[in-house]
């Protein structure tokens, strides 16, 4: 019996053969259901991110995206931030202690709903990512979608970027557009976001991991020399 053509293969794969990239080690930070490192772990599995995750850590012990990443098999720590004046102190150097001896190289930021320190950002600077559901720098922190319905914004997104010590102000990497709707409710644009996100993630760290980049001033700019450390 005659085989079929061959099974169609992801462009990090095919490139792969010619050039092939060493898995990065990546950090994943999760606070709650942790969709989008869901998603970040899908393309890794379909060979779209040369990328291996070595480490799972959520603040929160109950995360479901902490129990997800159990059930796959991926290591996985819950580190509580815990209570009194310098408990994010206490909690970040836990955290980085988890992350060197994972010997984690990059981190992506999943939902983690705690913010960093600059020395925490100083440390990971140009390896911290993060997504944010607008387009940046429309609408920043808390209920971005709920923003751009009270302002009467016809467009939003999402937008991956590197992590600055602002809120979420560091340089723009892949933005991804959706329209708003008429009837939109703030749970109705995020859903539509959302499905954005798990696209705009993979995409981001695929660019940054695969091709050439640099910073000029706040513009990631890929192509041209190899990327500075």
């Amino acid at each position: 019996m005659a085989e079929g053509p061959p099974a169609p293969t992801s462009r990090v794969a095919q490139a792969a053969r010619a050039r092939p990239f060493r898995l990065a080690r990546l950090g994943i930070l999760l606070s709650g259901r942790g969709s989008n490192f869901l998603a970040i772990h899908e393309a890794i599995q379909r060979g779209e991110v040369p990328a291996e995750i070595a480490l799972v850590v959520s603040n929160r012990p109950q995360a479901a995206g902490l129990a997800r990443a159990r059930e796959l098999g991926l290591p996985a720590v819950a580190i509580p931030h815990g209570a009194g004046a310098d408990r994010r102190s206490a909690h970040e150097a836990e955290v980085v202690a988890a992350l060197e001896a994972a010997r984690v190289e990059w981190i992506c930021l999943a939902g983690y709903m705690r913010l960093l320190s600059p020395g925490f950002v100083a440390r990971f600077r140009g390896r911290l990512l993060n997504v944010h559901p607008s387009l940046l720098p429309a609408f920043p922190g808390l209920d971005a979608q709920r923003q751009a319905l009270e302002y009467g914004a016809r467009v939003s997104g999402c937008t991956v970027h590197l992590v600055d010590e602002g809120l979420d102000s560091g340089p723009i990497v892949v933005q991804r557009a959706v329209p708003v709707l008429e009837d939109d409710t703030p749970q109705s644009l995020a859903a539509r976001i959302l499905e954005q996100e798990h696209r705009a993630y993979p995409e981001a760290l695929r660019r940054l991991l695969t091709e050439p980049w640099r910073l000029v001033g706040r513009r990631v700019v890929f192509g041209g020399a190899e990327r500075r450390e």
